[in-house]
């Protein structure tokens, strides 16, 4: 089977053939039909996870069909579509497990990290971290989903957002862009937050009111103008673009970073302590959330802009994403 390797850090994917593994108790095996190229992979190659294990095949965003099981598996059956995410195993015994809460494992095991992800033409995965796709759901578009969809969805969840409630997202790419079609999905009110008006159009067409351009404007002021934020979701891989806006929240209101770098968040602790206000980084999300994403995201036709590439063009794929200049979200395809 094609794969692409990375061998270590700062280094290129090495493209290779590699045969076909087989699954062992508990697994599947899926013939990966895409796989979105997500930030995170190119965080491993820069040397961002040092929990990452080389040589490692990345991918997290995978969509694909059940081609075999291994011993006591019995669903999802060969011959089901289905969608792999960020997280790949747990102990399933600690109490975030026996409450659902798998992605706070200690023991977690992230896919394309430790173990073989989705840049190959098979992988095997746990049985009970795969989640069968809608009827319907194009796998290719829907690939990213599987982590940059579900990012976008249960950060809004955790943030515990009602009908008209208002929502700043900030970053208005790949994850900023799904928030903004979930939030005025979910009935929110929707203000998009960007350094330049370059997104304007693109955010309004998805249903957001009002566009903030750091550029011209203090995006805190502005969403004090608006009215106060009922929650800010930062998407843009930048902790001091969430510092911004922090006392543009309304009070009781939440501050979830799903994009982040390794500058310090900074708190106004007044300002937080008279308000109630509350911060939370969300680590993507528990199988539970997949399904709920893919559902949610059929029901109401929300997808991801794309572009396919393939497997050979993935290091192209990752070098464009390091230099700003990704555009739409990049799957790999696999015929």
């Amino acid at each position: 089977m094609l794969t692409a390797v990375a061998t270590a850090v700062d280094e290129p994917l090495t493209i290779t053939e590699r045969d076909v593994p087989e699954p062992g108790p508990g697994e599947v095996l899926v013939k990966i039909i895409a796989c979105g190229i997500c930030h995170t992979d190119l965080d491993v190659l820069q040397g961002r996870w040092p929990i990452a294990k080389f040589p490692l095949v990345p991918g997290h965003e995978i969509t694909g069909v059940v081609a075999a099981t291994g011993p006591g598996v019995s669903f999802p059956a060969v011959g089901t579509t289905v969608g792999a995410q960020f997280l790949g195993d747990s102990c399933g015994h600690c109490d975030y497990c026996v409450r659902g809460d798998q992605i706070l494992c200690p023991r977690k095991r992230i896919t394309g990290i430790v173990f073989d992800g989705g840049y190959a033409e098979y992988a095997v995965l746990k049985a009970g971290f795969v989640t069968p796709l809608p009827e319907g759901l194009d796998p290719v578009a829907a690939a990213p989903l599987m982590c940059a969809g579900l990012t976008a969805f249960n950060s809004l969840r955790q943030g515990k957002i009602t009908a008209n409630s208002r929502v700043a997202v900030i970053g208005p790419g790949g994850v900023g862009a799904l928030a903004v079609r979930y939030a005025v999905a979910m009935g929110a009110r929707v203000a998009v937050i960007g350094r330049s008006r370059r997104s304007e159009a693109q955010a309004r067409e998805f249903g957001a009111e009002k566009f903030i351009a750091t550029q011209d404007t203090d995006p805190a002021e502005a969403l004090k103008a608006w009215g106060g934020a009922n929650l800010i979701l930062n998407a843009a891989p930048s902790t001091e673009a969430a510092t911004a806006t922090l006392t543009g929240l309304a009070p009781d209101g939440w501050l979830v970073l799903c994009g982040y770098n390794e500058d310090p968040l900074i708190l106004p602790t007044r300002t937080m302590v008279l308000n109630r206000l509350h911060v939370m980084i969300n680590p993507s999300g528990s199988p539970h959330d997949t399904r709920d994403t893919l559902a949610f995201s059929a029901a109401h036709d929300i997808l991801p802009e794309i572009t396919k590439v393939g497997l050979r063009d993935a290091n192209a794929s990752l070098d464009a994403m390091a230099a700003g200049h990704a555009g739409n979200r990049s799957v790999i395809v696999f015929d």
